[in-house]
């Protein structure tokens, strides 16, 4: 049988909803009038514009339900159709030009069901135009079909009346196998789906966060779909469900299907060819071109898809770019990057500033026996060429992991790290420190260029690009005990002792002149296997981590030098004796403690909207560089053991001209790595001549990272020398 219906032509432009479907008193036109008021000096047409629009080879079921204004011309409109009721705004005899792209303003060649009109619209070829709003100065050329269904959602995860809840659009985040699924809607922030979904046994908070979601939108069916002032829109096979912002530019797309997408005139989002779009809400000032497909999906603002990425099951945070692979199940933090065609990333969360190589596969399982697992990584994740993970695993805070088939599940603990295969021996290398050690310029060069990147006009969210930040400094004091307790129980390995006495025993050991250049240091927890583990780097990177806590809380509580003994005696009158905890939340950094405040705030129907929700990050965002603050004179206090009382003004004279000697030691290092690409014999093989060179790749001292390095070091010293003399 058919799944054809049949109808009464002249109920063509009626019936939008169905009549088992209309609330009490509800009309189909309800919400349309809503969404589009009836204006005043819309008027029926006269005979006269009648028979123009015959003459013009327009038709129409009942000409007395097209409405115009007196700024009407029949003239420009030629060739159309109409069913139901369609209102139309004012004409001009002009024509709209979009890069070069010139049509005359009216109705042109188009079938048009139940639609609204703005003022000077320029509608050309599109054969199927129903239940749409467009607003004024809109382009429509070229186009098969535009239409909206009476239970259009547009992107949201909301159900309309007589729907069955089997048919929700949820996002299934972070996992393959749905358990942490949330419902998108229009206005998500990446920290509400990452709360959504973590908690997934908390029935209280979950049932809380649905009902706040079900909230924000009516059941009821009969929206129309919107196209806002400025749009462009042409050469386009099928637009269906839609809401489309103001100076959009969409071209050549295949399918947009149940999408809702911001655009600004400031910052405009641009969708081009080959694109299929469905069950998804993208954020303005994105650009999506050249085949992408993403379907159930969030992109939040200033993000990128291109060249045939797939994007599914998936939140894309701001100021991200995505080419070429595929993303599945994943909630990746903003400023995530991943361009090449060869790497895959399924069911992880990846915490921002990451970036994924070529050949990488951060992939599910599909031989295991449990269902797929899940890959959390902390800030600055960096899987290497051709590194293969399994799930379960879990990362710190800016691990790079070299090529290889990582057989086995990780739990990598230490922080700038870099993780390979020892081949030869069987067993996994682990270098603490490794990004300071060995490749500053990369690492001090992200904060800058992820700021820069950020493009956000209302950053209401304060995201943390620095490389040392709560997170990854508390990182820092766990790595700090685990090298501890694992030089003890390698020197001592006859011995059996406490982990607290061997985290003493492992600081004697490190801060003596103990020779444990021929020690062993294996770790345990750190690989779902048999082989061994290996620590290198011991003593360096014990030092080194040290020495960043203190660089750390230095650059903080100096911040504002004209302060800072203001800041130094209130911060000593608060009377901090521990370091917290912190949480990454979308980007955000915030207080663990307070993290727990509003999820307690939640499920005690003390917060009951999103909005509110979203005023909590706000705040927490304005109050966050206190925060920040006490962490950093609590880190202080702790890595100089000083649990009896406060610094005294000999210590503070060390810890600020320590930290301007470490401020040294960061710029050097930043020229000394970037300067061995140009010492290289090999990287100057390719080239004829040094000046050649120079043409191609650019000369060192010009380099404008380097320099901008060596004009903060200056300004670094300054401000220390500043709060030197304070202390004098």
């Amino acid at each position: 049988m058919s799944n054809l219906r049949k109808g009464n032509l002249a109920g063509l432009g009626y019936h939008f909803i169905k009549q088992e479907h209309l609330f009490e008193g509800q009309s189909e036109f309800e919400i349309r009038f809503q969404q589009s008021p009836i204006a005043a000096s819309f008027r029926p047409l006269t005979g006269e514009e009648i028979d123009v629009l015959k003459a013009n080879a327009n038709v129409a079921d009942d000409w007395a339900n097209i409405l115009v204004t007196d700024r009407f011309i029949p003239q420009q409109i030629q060739n159309c159709k109409f069913y139901g009721l369609n209102r139309i705004g004012d004409m001009e005899p002009i024509y709209l030009e979009y890069r070069d792209f010139r049509l005359p303003v009216g109705l042109y060649n188009s079938t048009i069901i139940s639609c609204d009109f703005g003022n000077l619209v320029a509608v050309h070829e599109v054969r199927y135009l129903a239940h749409f709003i467009i607003k004024d100065e809109v382009i429509l050329a070229n186009i098969n079909e535009m239409e909206t269904s009476s239970k259009a959602k547009f992107g949201n995860g909301i159900l309309r009346v007589g729907e069955d809840p089997e048919v929700r659009i949820a996002l299934e985040l972070c996992n393959e196998n749905g358990g942490r699924q949330v419902w998108p809607f229009d206005g998500m922030l990446l920290s509400d789906a990452y709360i959504w979904s973590r908690h997934r046994h908390d029935r209280i908070l979950q049932a809380k966060l649905e009902r706040m979601t079900t909230a924000l939108y009516s059941t009821k069916r009969g929206t129309y779909s919107v196209v806002e002032d400025g749009v462009v829109i042409k050469n386009c096979q099928v637009i269906k469900d839609v809401m489309i912002g103001k100076c959009a530019y969409i071209k050549g797309v295949n399918k947009l299907k149940n999408v809702t997408i911001h655009s600004s005139e400031q910052d405009p989002t641009q969708i081009g060819e080959g694109c299929e779009l469905v069950n998804g809400i993208i954020g303005e000032g994105c650009r999506i071109f050249y085949g992408v497909k993403a379907v159930r999906f969030i992109l939040a603002a200033h993000s990128q898809l291109k060249y045939g990425a797939r994007l599914i099951n998936s939140f894309l945070g701001e100021n991200s770019t995505i080419s070429c692979c595929e993303v599945l199940n994943s909630l990746l933090f903003p400023a995530h990057e991943q361009h090449h065609n060869n790497s895959f990333l399924s069911a992880s969360l990846i915490q921002g500033q990451s970036n994924m190589a070529a050949g990488a596969t951060v992939g599910s399982n599909h031989n295991s026996r449990a269902p797929d697992g899940e890959i959390v990584a902390g800030r600055g994740f960096w899987p290497g060429l051709c590194v293969s993970l399994k799930h379960n695993s879990r990362f710190a805070s800016y691990t790079l992991i070299v090529k290889g088939d990582f057989l086995y599940e990780m739990d990598i603990r230490i922080p700038f790290s870099l993780v390979s295969n020892d081949m030869s021996t069987d067993r996994l290398l682990i270098v603490p420190g490794y990004w300071f050690l060995y490749n500053m310029y990369a690492l001090a060069r992200n904060p800058s260029k992820y700021a820069k990147r950020d493009k956000r006009r209302q950053k209401q969210q304060y995201y943390e690009y620095d490389i040392l930040a709560p997170d990854t400094v508390n990182e820092l004091f766990d790595a700090l005990k685990i090298i501890k307790v694992a030089v003890a129980k390698a020197y001592y390995s006859e011995e059996s002792f406490s982990e607290e006495l061997a985290e003493k025993k492992g600081r004697v050991l490190l801060e003596s002149d103990t020779d444990l250049s021929t020690v062993e240091v294996l770790l345990t927890g750190f690989e779902n296997s048999k082989r061994k583990v290996q620590l290198l780097k011991v003593r360096k990177s014990y030092v080194l981590f040290k020495q960043l806590i203190r660089y750390y809380a230095a650059s903080v509580l100096t911040a504002s030098p004209d302060r800072f003994m203001q800041t130094v005696d209130e911060l000593k009158s608060r009377n901090i004796t521990k370091r917290e905890n912190w949480k990454n939340i979308g980007g955000q950094l915030i207080l663990t403690r307070k993290y727990q405040d509003l999820i307690e705030l939640l499920k005690a129907d003390g917060i009951n909207e999103w909005s509110e929700v979203h005023d909590f990050y706000y705040r927490q965002s304005q109050s966050y560089h206190d925060d920040k603050l006490i962490h950093a004179y609590a880190s202080l206090l702790e890595i100089m053991e000083m649990d009896r009382g406060p610094l005294d003004v000999s210590q503070w004279r060390g810890i600020i001209d320590e930290a301007v000697e470490t401020k040294k030691w960061i710029t050097d290092e930043i020229y000394r790595t970037r300067a061995k690409d140009y010492q290289n014999e090999f990287r100057h093989m390719v080239y004829e001549s040094a000046e050649e060179m120079e043409k191609v790749v650019g000369k060192l001292e010009d380099n404008d990272f380097i320099n901008q390095q060596n004009e903060e070091l200056l300004q670094f010293r300054d401000r220390m020398f500043a709060i030197r003399k304070q202390l004098d």
